[in-house]
């Protein structure tokens, strides 16, 4: 019995005490902020068509389907081109902020934003790697995926450092950049942007019209297009609270107290990530195995021969030629969908399923012309990349620039025994 409760302490200390998966977190980050920001610049010249003015999705026909969905997009504020351009203006920019890791917090947030308004808007362009962006998009923002290579772990190495010599250090940016982000946040709920209509001025006296007031704003985050909105605003406070605490704290309890909180949530969510990866090739395994051209080994040649997925024809007719090999790829693909999660319990076996798989879609992106599906699904099976493996690439990667300007400090590393990290940072970024 003893011996159970050990376990199980030392089981709830890994998941309180640290964020895990910093390496992990960080691919995922940078994985899918590159995949968005390649396909938005792709599709620049395009942009109006997709998911503008001009697109044949009009304006009235995505009203309509919102409000019978509830999905969220600010593009549905107006339809004006201009404020379609800042919008897209905006998803780029946060592609590259969170690709960077300036500001991660704040960053996924609005990557978060930019990819829902402009999926949510023509909900008919993609090709199944939007689908995975769409709730990838979201899970970022509850993970501290700037732990390590992100211009916010070099920032917080220096202010570990300018502390250590005893001098004061003092962020200006995190305090502006919080006040902003909450206007524009109570502009747009007092407008009715972020939900239901605020009501208006009804008779009576001041305490009914502050208690309709409080329900229509219950009703904003809970009713209608209430999640994105109580993220927001969740996601808003939380930082005021994470600044407070930091600054304010005479004691050192509150900061591990909000520290805990932030593991669990990082842990939780990069659960949700790797369950989610999981399920993916699960139900896609499972529902193969129900086809009769998977099951009799010839469903890879049609797609090879769609005019739709040959980008590369002669390339497309060299694969196909041998019936063996088209076999072997169709049976194999199965095998290791279905196989994957169950493998992740043996680490070997395991990293021979997920090199297979990158392979797989490696090869699906120059075959069949589908490479931000393919970099999508890449960035969620980073999740399951070792971390020494992710070590050594990220110690050769900076390697790089040392070797051409004739030295440079590294990324400083995540926190770890031999390396520990404040409990808190104190600024709401």
């Amino acid at each position: 019995m003893n011996r159970y409760a050990l376990a199980l302490s030392a089981g709830i200390a890994r998941v309180t005490e640290s964020a895990l998966g910093p390496y992990q977190t960080a691919v995922v980050r940078i994985g899918f902020a590159a995949t968005w920001l390649l396909f938005l610049l792709r599709e620049l010249p395009h942009r109006h068509e997709l998911y503008g003015p001009d697109g044949p999705w009009s304006f009235g026909l995505a009203e309509r389907l919102i409000d019978m969905n509830g999905a969220f997009t600010v593009l549905m504020w107006s339809d004006s081109r201009l404020w379609f351009e800042a919008v897209y203006a905006l998803a780029v920019l946060s592609c590259v902020l969170l690709l960077l890791g300036w500001r991660t917090r704040t960053a996924s947030v609005l990557f978060m934003v930019g990819v829902l308004s402009l999926q949510n808007r023509s909900v008919f362009m993609g090709d199944g790697g939007d689908n995975v962006l769409h709730l990838m998009c979201i899970y970022l923002v509850f993970t501290r995926c700037g732990q390590v290579w992100s211009l916010d772990a070099r920032r917080a190495g220096r202010e570990r450092a300018a502390r250590a010599r005893g001098e004061r250090v003092t962020d200006r940016v995190g305090p502006l950049l919080w006040a902003v982000l909450g206007l524009v946040l109570a502009g747009a709920t007092l407008a009715g942007k972020l939900g239901d209509d605020w009501p208006a001025d009804e008779a009576g006296s001041g305490a009914a019209r502050a208690v309709a007031l409080a329900v229509a704003f219950l009703e904003t985050w809970v009713g209608g297009q209430g999640l994105v909105p109580a993220v927001l605003w969740g996601m808003w406070a939380a930082q005021a609270v994470w600044w407070l605490v930091g600054r304010r704290a005479r004691t050192d309890q509150p900061r591990i107290l909000l520290d805990v909180v932030g593991n669990i949530v990082h842990n939780g969510a990069l659960l949700v990530i790797m369950a989610e990866a999981c399920l993916i090739y699960a139900t896609a395994g499972w529902y193969k195995i129900q086809g009769s051209r998977w099951q009799d080994g010839t469903a890879v040649y049609y797609p090879l021969h769609l005019d739709y997925f040959s980008p590369w024809p002669a390339l497309a007719d060299a694969l196909s030629a041998s019936g063996t090999l088209v076999m072997l790829v169709t049976y194999g693909t199965v095998l290791v969908q279905v196989a994957f999660p169950f493998t992740l319990f043996h680490r070997r076996v395991k990293n021979v399923l997920l090199a297979a798989m990158i392979t797989e879609h490696a090869v699906i992106a120059v075959v069949l012309g589908l490479p931000f599906f393919s970099l999508a699904m890449i960035a969620a099976d980073a999740v399951f990349l070792p971390t020494a493996f992710l070590r050594r690439l990220g110690a050769r990667a900076a390697r790089l620039p040392r070797r051409r300007k004739g030295g440079g400090a590294a990324l400083p590393e995540p926190r770890s025994p031999e390396n520990p990290e404040p409990r808190h940072v104190g600024s709401p970024s």
